[in-house]
């Protein structure tokens, strides 16, 4: 009988292999549209069918993101990198081979923090490189148990993001992957959606005693479409390599497909070998010679990235969480920083936006950046600074905001139309204090009797008799006084 959990007995290690679309108008070896979603084979021509004849000419602008991703990972810029064929027949790779990176990538040895379960993780990069993508073979709804090959994808450009196998569970998995893509956003480099196969992840997974530091045989879980897939994969993968080592078995070196309706992993095929691909320097391409000045220039047109801005924020006196929740929408981000120069204040300004106004925007399914959001950061910013300096209550803003998410009106102008300034003369206070304790004699003698949620019930009439313009501070402080 095995003694102890799984984690008690044995390591989880994992390196992630991450595929990303990048967000170029066109392919990587030609000028065919990327444009998702095209009726099937309807985005091609002879240089991403592979038909003779047919040379490659590499896209600048893919050349671009791709460097942008790996100076925002810290990685080491190969300045003539060059181009490799790597070889291998399947019905979605029409030339019978795939143009990459092999012997001299793009870049190497970077690294992503990130926070884990255990505090700040880090993970280092081996290597990202530069690809086209192949096409896609649908299995599922074609008649008579055939296959369809959609080449539209094919020579679409990639990145290619290998991590070294610092990565010690499934959650960790998860954390990474996420963390990730959000840098990705922030380079602009592509949309990272998992649904639409712009972000794919393999996971290279096994285990080993704990106190050991041997590797045990790797194993490769493929088709893995959303951050949770990936953690329930390796979850699966965990616990079946573990039974298999507590029965005395081998684990087999083998590619394993996951099923997410079953929720298990199945073996597909023997893992391959570099040497099963026969690679060899592509001979219709040159190297591609990256000069210091242009590197530079990259450089400095990176964004802020997501770790600083997070410091930034706390800095500013934002919970972690609220920072998190910020920074990981890179619009979000920007959107906020616009409300801070505007003047919002950065706690109250950071909860009106992520608690009231996304909450108004997801019933509508309309996000911060879009042409559905017709409220501004410096309007947001405005309605903050009113209820900061007393014009109108919190309960009012709501309402305002109401108006501004419906109309993108502008907030000063909704409260002088409809009169919404808050009541701060004492002299009109008093009158609706007097007024509630005078009808209300059982709620002023529950108070003196100690019971103090009265003394809240008969502050919820006076702001109900000056409808809700009476300064709550101001209501608490006479009413105090006035049953005192």
């Amino acid at each position: 009988m095995s003694v102890g959990t799984v984690e008690q007995r044995y390591e989880t290690v994992v390196g992630l292999e991450v595929h990303v679309e990048l967000a170029t108008r066109s392919k990587m070896f030609c000028s065919c549209p990327t444009d998702f979603g095209a009726p099937p084979n309807t985005q091609v021509c002879p240089v991403c069918l592979g038909l003779p004849g047919a040379l490659p000419v590499p896209n600048a602008r893919a050349i671009e993101y791709a460097l942008r991703a790996a100076l925002a990972l810290g990685c080491e810029i190969d300045r003539e990198c060059r181009w490799d064929r790597k070889n291998y027949h399947y019905p979605d790779l029409p030339k019978g081979y795939q143009i990459t990176q092999y012997a001299r990538p793009l870049a190497r040895h970077g690294t992503l923090r990130y926070a884990g379960g255990d505090g700040e993780r880090s993970v280092r990069i081996r290597r990202l490189h530069m690809e086209e993508d192949t096409g896609k073979s649908t299995h599922e709804g074609m008649p008579g148990g055939t296959t369809g090959v959609d080449l539209n994808r094919a020579g679409v450009p990639l990145i290619e993001i290998v991590s070294e196998p610092d990565i010690r569970g499934p959650e960790d998995a998860r954390l990474y992957l996420q963390s990730l893509r959000t840098v990705l956003l922030y380079t602009r480099v592509s949309d990272v959606k998992m649904e639409e196969g712009s972000l794919r992840c393999d996971a290279n997974v096994s285990l080993r005693p704990v106190g050991t530091q041997a590797y045990g045989a790797l194993v490769e879980v493929k088709n893995m479409n959303s951050f949770r897939s990936v953690q329930r994969a390796l979850e699966y993968e965990v616990h079946r390599q573990a039974a298999a080592l507590d029965a005395g078995e081998r684990i087999v070196r083998e590619t394993r497909h996951w099923d997410e309706k079953r929720g298990v992993t199945f073996p597909s095929r023997s893992k391959e070998e570099a040497h099963d691909y026969r690679y060899f320097p592509e001979p219709d391409l040159g190297p591609c010679a990256l000069t210091e000045a242009y590197v530079e220039q990259v450089r400095a047109s990176l964004p802020e990235a997501p770790g600083a801005r997070q410091a930034r924020y706390e800095r500013l006196g934002l919970p972690a969480h609220d920072a998190g929740v910020l920074v990981a929408d890179p619009a979000l981000a920007l959107y906020f920083d616009r409300m801070l120069a505007g003047g919002a204040a950065p706690r109250e300004g950071a909860s009106l936006l992520t608690v009231e106004l996304l909450g108004r925007l997801n019933a509508l399914g309309v996000t911060v950046g879009e042409s559905g959001c017709r409220v501004q950061p410096e309007q947001l910013a405005a309605l903050q600074e009113l209820v900061a300096s007393g014009v109108i209550s919190g309960k009012i803003a709501k309402d305002v905001l109401d108006e501004m998410v419906a109309g993108g009106a502008d907030p000063q102008a909704v409260v002088a139309r409809r009169g919404l300034q808050q009541i701060s003369d004492d002299g009109a206070i008093v009158d609706a204090v007097r007024s509630a304790i005078a009808v209300n004699p059982q709620s002023v003698a529950d108070f003196r009797a100690g019971k103090k949620q009265a003394l809240g019930f008969l502050v919820g009439q006076v702001m109900k008799a000056t409808k809700g313009k009476a300064n709550p501070a101001k209501v608490n402080e006479i009413l105090a006084r006035e049953l005192g």
